[in-house]
């Protein structure tokens, strides 16, 4: 016997619910396959109906993606999933609509579309897998490429400056925009479900590891040992503290950040406090790098505004009380002629 919608929504899933039956075709040790098992799982803990989600990609290693779930699914063409995904949404706003794409797909040839979308707060939700290299295409350096890069397209190492995507993000009106690892599956399945509820465009930056050629890119402050003294997760409503002795913070005066340090567990009453709503405060913070500062992660900025899709829907409202729509008005209005 099938089920309705309705009975499906009543129904506890599990990640494997939203599993395709797909052979995963990434390299082995790949961090897409943690990012594709946080993304099932979050899916799963939201609790809606696999056929009210759809996964829209461009093209890279994390365009595969949409492959392997049993949403509704669409691999698109490079640099164009915001667009595509953006249609999806105002045709059916009852859908929850996904994009995932990568540092090329949004930052290079898709840049545009990424600032668009952010500034008209579409509610879609973005996933970026940031490898900082173009892995599908065998490793040739990418927007956020650290200067002095070297591989096989920059042998004597990149002369240019990266991109920030979370600055790009906030400077670009980004209503929800946050940062994670992929080696912290735990915090990113938090994230999405937390960008899931949010409604309005959702960012969330994913720095992931491409074992194959840009391995190990990350690791200063994200392995295990490391990760608790550089790195800084925020928190709204609460003081920006690091550390594993819990002994640093951070404090927000005239623009800038400076760390301060204190005795374990006692920090003094200047450390900031963090306000996901103070949009200065999350831009000082998206540019901030180790080894100078602890690397932020989480929510930086989390605000309420008008959807794009509510915006559209309420002025078509407007104009059909205003003008009266009449079809016949339409056709017989301006010059006319019989064919006979």
């Amino acid at each position: 016997m099938s089920t309705t919608v309705e009975e499906r929504e009543q129904i506890k899933y599990k990640p494997n619910d939203f599993k395709s039956d797909q052979d995963v075709r990434w390299c082995p040790g790949c961090e897409d396959y943690a990012i594709l098992k946080a993304f099932q799982t979050a899916l799963a803990e939201i609790g809606i109906a696999r056929e009210k989600h759809a996964v829209i990609s461009g093209i890279g290693c994390a365009a595969r993606l949409p492959y392997y779930m049993t949403t509704y699914g669409f691999h698109t063409i490079h640099g164009r999933p915001i667009p595509v995904a953006t249609g999806v949404k105002v045709a059916n706003p009852e859908l929850s609509v996904w994009v995932m794409t990568g540092d090329g797909d949004a930052i290079s040839i898709g840049g545009n579309h990424l600032i668009h979308v952010m500034r008209r707060n579409v509610d879609i939700n973005i996933l970026l897998f940031d490898n900082r290299v173009y892995g599908l295409t065998k490793g040739q350096y990418s927007p956020t490429s650290d200067r002095g890069t070297v591989n096989k397209s920059a042998p004597m190492g990149t002369i240019e400056e990266p991109a920030e995507p979370l600055a790009l993000a906030l400077a670009s009106g980004a209503t929800f925009v946050a940062r994670t690892s992929a080696a912290y599956v735990k915090h990113l399945v938090e994230l999405i479900v937390e960008a899931h509820k949010h409604k309005g465009t959702s960012f969330i930056h994913i720095y992931q590891n491409c074992y194959v050629y840009n391995d190990g890119v990350f690791d200063q402050f994200t392995e295990k040992d490391v990760r608790e003294d550089r790195n800084i997760v925020l928190e709204h409503g609460k003081p920006l503290l690091f550390g594993k002795n819990n002994d640093r913070g951070l404090k927000f005066k005239d623009g800038r950040i400076e760390i301060v340090e204190f005795k374990s567990g006692n920090p003094p009453d200047d450390i900031t406090v963090y306000d996901e709503t103070n949009l200065s405060l999350a831009l000082s913070l998206s540019r901030l790098y180790w080894p100078e500062y602890p690397v932020p992660m989480g929510i930086f900025r989390r605000v309420q505004q008008p959807t794009f899709e509510d915006s559209i829907q309420a002025q078509i409202k407007r104009a059909k009380e205003k003008l009266s729509p009449d079809i016949n008005r339409l056709l017989y209005s301006g010059d006319v002629w019989e064919v006979k």
